[in-house]
């Protein structure tokens, strides 16, 4: 046992001493060679002494990222006398760009449509506004299918709100350009795809020697176990025999830890545990890729690391992880108790059994490992016709108050210690992009909001302060037609029931935006009209999906009127009383029915059966 109480197996010549040895013809345990790898050019634009090409009489113009700010310009092309001799292994086949100076004074700036053709640069900086909310794999995968050629992010990472990549040579940069505003995300927005010309990213320019790259995965190889597929990086740095060597392996550099991956990848993928303490990690983006390079990782020790943030394990959240080690890390002082801390770990690791040594309860998960299609929506559940009938009258009676125009009339429909949630889905954009700004503010979304205070202030307690919070909400009209109604729970003095359906606004900024919503009612026995009273409502609205803007108000809510009923004739009275028994609808909606075709008793007929054959005809309209 390592310190601590770690099941780490720490640094120990009588330990290891090579990787296992796998198979593959002419080679080692070690597959990947660095030199081999590097015998072929690469057009990295690297710092490194070049000889001048004829071709470049007119001058060059140093291009340096727009963005970069005040740092010293790279100059890729400026004549350089050749040290060491001979043609330079990484000049050669390499296309020359030349710009005159004349169009040095061209805008260089940011691109999601204009031109790259005149800029001389061989990298190139993608950028994804907004990318943060999307999963790395996701996104990439989502390029690569609609790119129409296939290329390598170099340095992936996310930056604010931003995700972000480097590919090398123009043509891949033009052809990721053409993916702009291609890719839709699951709430139906275009993804923007920005280029800028850039800079070489750091992990090329600071790439690891050969030499150096071999002499750590001989270190690697000692300190791997492989009876536990362990391999133990606690402070690599101050390795004796990289220090012996005078390497500098700071695993917080994007070059050495990409190295250490990928050393890793080609040697050791199935290794199961890794133990990364006290490297002064303060950020996780380089490790993101460990995902990919070794899937079968279960145990992860980060602790005596820098992190600082929750957030920065959800660059590496995609590993199954058992077993998790943070202790030692400032964000475990972020957290108001332990159980706020298991919380946000576990949000990440749902699967995880023990974090800093500590087991954790059973996790509570779904088993579903692929993407699964949901099912088909079921109609209305109600338990029971008594259930039914009680529940779509309060509905109906609930509705039109609501959608009324003045919600003060809603107060006899709630207990007088009744509370009322809102929640809305949580984005990371600005919420008035989402067209949901007039309800962000009370939102209630518990799985991002963590300030118990802030939670309970968004909860409103009694009638009076829940009719006064309905009453601020924008003016709606429900598709009655939508509504779908499960009974959840019923007792002899509670009922539990959840309405689905969409609705739109009627006045404001966002009059005849659609919306979706989902409404969870709890209820007891009351003498009212309605015969129910709500103790408890939970509302969560959401931008209504493409389908469902389609099929709303299709057919226009047919509302009963409350005004008196005109005087009928006999023979309207006779064709309203035969109409009633062969549709199975009440009076008064088969009335309205007659009244909306003109008293024409085959037309509205043919109405009738047009709309129940396409499920469009609400249940309230067959109660009698």
């Amino acid at each position: 046992m390592a310190e601590e109480g770690k099941s780490y197996i720490e640094h120990d010549d009588r330990v290891g001493g090579s990787f296992p040895q796998r198979r593959k013809k002419g080679r080692g345990p070690f597959r990947w060679k660095y030199g081999e790898t590097n015998s072929r050019p690469r057009n990295r634009g690297g710092p490194g002494p070049r000889a001048a090409h004829p071709a470049e009489e007119d001058g060059d113009v140093a291009m340096s990222d727009a963005q970069d700010g005040p740092r010293a310009r790279y100059t890729p092309y400026n004549s350089r006398p050749n040290r060491r001799g001979g043609d330079n292994w990484h000049d050669r086949d390499r296309i020359h760009v030349t710009v005159r100076r004349d169009r040095a004074g061209q805008d260089r700036g940011a691109t999601a449509g204009g031109s790259l053709d005149a800029v001389p640069k061989n990298w190139f900086r993608i950028t994804i506004p907004y990318g943060r909310k999307y999963d790395k794999t996701w996104l990439l995968n989502s390029l690569q299918s609609k790119c129409s050629v296939p290329f390598t992010p170099v340095e992936f990472h996310y930056e604010n709100t931003r995700a972000q990549f480097f590919v090398e040579d123009a043509s891949t940069a033009m052809a990721i350009k053409a993916v702009n505003h291609k890719i839709v995300d699951r709430e139906n927005r275009r993804i923007t795809v920005i280029i800028n010309p850039s800079a070489p990213p750091q992990s090329v320019l600071n790439e690891l020697k050969p030499e150096q790259v071999e002499q750590l995965k001989f270190v690697m190889s000692k300190r791997y176990d492989g009876s536990q597929q362990a391999l133990d990086l606690k402070g690599l740095r101050t390795d004796p025999d990289l220090v012996a060597q005078n390497i500098d392996v700071v695993l917080n550099r994007r070059n050495c830890m990409s190295a250490s991956l990928r050393i890793i990848e080609e040697n050791i993928p199935e290794l199961l545990s890794l133990n990364l303490s006290n490297n002064r990690l303060y950020r996780l983006d380089d490790l993101s890729d460990i995902v990919q390079k070794a899937p079968n990782l279960k145990i992860l020790n980060l602790s005596g690391n820098e992190l600082k943030s929750e957030r920065e394990l959800d660059k590496v959240k995609g590993l199954k992880l058992d077993e998790l080690w943070l202790m030692g890390n400032p964000l475990c002082a972020a957290f108001r108790d332990q159980s706020f801390y298991i919380s946000a770990i576990r949000e990440r690791f749902p699967k995880l059994l023990r974090l800093d040594g500590h087991e954790l309860p059973p996790p509570i998960a779904f088993d579903v490992e692929a993407p699964t299609t949901l099912p088909p929506c079921k109609g209305s559940y109600f338990g029971s016709e008594n259930l039914k009938a009680m529940v779509l009258y309060f509905l109906q009676q609930y509705y039109s108050v609501y959608d009324s125009g003045d919600r003060q009339g809603l107060l006899d429909a709630y207990h007088d210690q009744a509370c009322c949630s809102l929640s809305i889905p949580f984005t990371s954009q600005n919420p008035a992009r989402g067209s949901m700004s007039e309800y962000f503010k009370d939102s209630r979304n518990v799985k991002k909001l963590k300030d118990p205070t802030l939670r309970f202030r968004l909860l409103k307690h009694t009638r009076l302060n829940v009719v006064a919070f309905l009453n601020e909400l924008p003016k709606t009209q429900h598709d009655v037609n939508s509504f779908v109604v499960d009974i959840c729970a019923q007792t002899e003095t509670l009922l539990c029931f959840a309405v689905h359906g969409v609705f739109k606004e009627v006045d404001g900024k966002s009059r005849d935006s659609v919306r979706a919503f989902s409404r969870v009612f709890i209820a007891v026995p009351s003498n009212n009209a309605a015969r129910l009273c709500i103790v408890n409502d939970k509302l969560f609205i959401r931008n209504a999906t493409t389908d469902e803007i389609r099929r709303a108000f299709v057919m226009p809510a047919p509302t009963p009127s409350s005004s008196p009923v005109p005087t009928l004739s006999p023979e309207q009275q006779e064709m309203l009383q035969t109409f009633s028994t062969q549709s199975g609808m009440n009076l008064e909606w088969s009335q309205k029915c007659l009244q909306d075709n003109d008293w024409d008793f085959a037309r509205a007929a043919h109405v009738f059966t047009q709309l129940k054959a396409g499920s469009k005809i609400p249940e309230v309209a067959f109660l009698k």
